[in-house]
């Protein structure tokens, strides 16, 4: 490679964001250019949606994410037009069905949530923030233990993790001490009730500013940084095909989404960190097709429901007083519906269930002729992540005689809960009416949502420690046989797992990129 590599970062995620920080501050004299197929939402780059304050702003950024589905067809595909609480519905604001029944619609009948974002930012624009750390056999056994710590720390200074979200919150306080009440003696130790690690600032006023991918991308993206010379961000660019030729990419040829107009970036460098759905589509478009691409395609199933706290169960930890305070610090941001994160953590073997309690002020749906309308304590939703046994079968697989929307080869999705999946959805079932009885009386049931609710999509583009047709990428997260093709993301990771993926992504990333920077430099 030159000694100036010209990088091209397809996707513009915390994946990708991960990337171009790193290879730029590693390599002093190298290019990255950064191709992203949606529209710039927000005048910083990358940020969340949810630090808009203004409701018309907020819910206009989140259309132009919607891809085939915003506008006319919003109300009819299922996505709510009122604020939620994010990571309550499928199909929600910010991000469009790959099943939409339009021209071009994928074909997810196994999989009928399947949804992706399309803007600068990626999910990092929409998502809940969540960065809990991978534990027990959700990490990657051939990284060493070691190796994996630093990574994930290093992850979680990129993102700006923290623990502390919230949690000076008395009602927030109340609802982990009545958690482990309930759960007492069945959790290991240091594995109970706690307060969920999330990404962000923590603001003086006991708000918070939720990290978007500006976070990762800070320094690229900062007025007068000396990396914004060597860093170019172009939305609207569709990436179509990644050019090769005997083992070797040359380069990758592009739509100019608001001309039509196709160029050719050429490239010492490819990185495809755009989600694992689309990119895996993308390498089968440009001809490159291990046989495990868009195999073993792993979610989190999700079981949630929505609890109305108890007065008297919550006023043993918490006063009125206190839950003034609270309603006076929610007012501060009345667009953010969380006001607290809790969770009970992964853990073997008996809790292999990554639990999420979400504190709010509103209930995420209209409860007119419920007792519990405009319950003065306000609600919690409660979330089981799961695990999915990776397995060849399940899959997003493509066809070359039939195009989507964006004329790329169409998708179809086929994926399926084994028994084992079914075994522990009754399992967490029953520990989560644990959870919500503790707390209060449910306004909705625990409920088992449609595949592909979760959004954290893994496993199809899988790293692996042999070429043995199991894998696409190395441990390094370059493409099997090619020389300087590298992928990023969630389908990235080989194993089960129940937590939330990006810290884990992330610290593949990182690990990629370093060893790119020992390899360039």
């Amino acid at each position: 490679m030159t000694h100036s590599p010209r990088i091209v970062i397809i996707g513009s995620g915390p994946i990708g964001a991960t990337y171009a920080r790193l290879l730029l501050e590693g390599l002093p004299h190298a290019r990255v250019r950064m191709l992203e197929a949606g529209p710039q939402l927000t005048a910083r780059p990358g940020a969340s949606v949810r630090n808009i304050t203004d409701p018309r702003e907020r819910a206009r950024a989140r259309e132009m994410s919607q891809g085939p589905q915003s506008t006319a067809l919003r109300t009819t595909l299922g996505i709510p037009e009122t604020t939620v609480v994010e990571g309550t519905f499928t199909a929600r604001q910010g991000t469009h069905l790959i099943d939409y029944g339009g021209y071009g619609s994928g074909h997810a009948a196994d999989f009928p949530a399947a949804a992706v974002s399309t803007n600068v930012g990626g999910q990092g624009a929409h998502w809940t923030c969540a960065v809990p750390r991978p534990g027990f056999s959700e990490r990657i056994a051939f990284i060493p233990d070691g190796e994996w710590d630093e990574l994930i720390g290093t992850a979680e200074e990129l993102i700006h993790a923290t623990t502390t979200a919230f949690s000076d919150s008395p009602v927030s306080t109340a609802i982990r001490k009545l958690l482990s009440e309930e759960f007492d003696g069945s959790l290991p130790q240091g594995y109970g009730p706690s307060v969920l690690p999330v990404a962000g600032d923590e603001n003086p006023d006991g708000t918070m500013t939720w990290a978007g991918t500006d976070f990762v991308l800070d320094p690229l993206i900062e007025p007068g940084s000396p990396l914004t010379e060597r860093f170019e961000l172009f939305d609207l660019t569709l990436a179509r095909e990644i050019l090769h030729r005997d083992g070797v990419v040359t380069g990758v040829r592009v739509e100019d989404l608001r001309t039509g107009s196709s160029r050719v970036e050429s490239a010492d460098l490819v990185i495809v960190a755009a989600d694992a759905l689309r990119s895996p589509q993308l390498l089968w478009a440009s001809g490159i097709r291990p046989r495990a691409l868009g195999h073993y395609l792993t979610e989190h199933p999700v079981i949630v429901s929505t609890v109305a706290l108890d007065s008297a169960k919550i006023g043993r930890f918490a006063t009125e007083e206190d839950l003034a305070r609270e309603l006076a610090r929610r007012a501060k941001n009345p667009s953010d519906p969380v006001s607290a994160v809790n969770r009970i953590p992964f853990s073997e073997p008996d809790h292999p269930f990554a639990a999420q309690v979400m504190y709010t002020e509103s209930a995420p749906f209209r409860l007119d002729d419920d007792p519990h309308a405009d319950n003065r304590w306000g609600y919690v939703n409660l979330g089981y992540g799961l695990r999915k046994r990776p397995r060849f079968e399940d899959a997003v697989v493509f066809d070359d005689a039939a195009e989507d929307y964006r004329g790329l080869p169409n998708m179809t999705i086929r994926y399926s809960l084994g028994e084992e999946e079914k075994r522990e959805v009754d399992t967490a079932t029953a520990l989560l009416r644990r959870a919500g009885g503790a707390l209060g009386t449910f306004v909705a049931e625990p409920r088992l949502m449609p595949a592909g609710s979760s959004l954290h999509y893994q496993g199809t583009m899988r790293m692996g420690e042999t070429e043995d047709g199991t894998s696409v990428a190395d441990p390094w997260s370059k493409v099997w046989g090619l020389a300087n093709l590298v992928v990023g993301g969630n389908g990235l990771i080989p194993t089960a797992t129940a937590v939330n993926p990006t810290l884990t992504s992330m610290a593949i990333a990182v690990r990629g990129a370093r060893r790119l920077i020992a390899e360039l430099g």
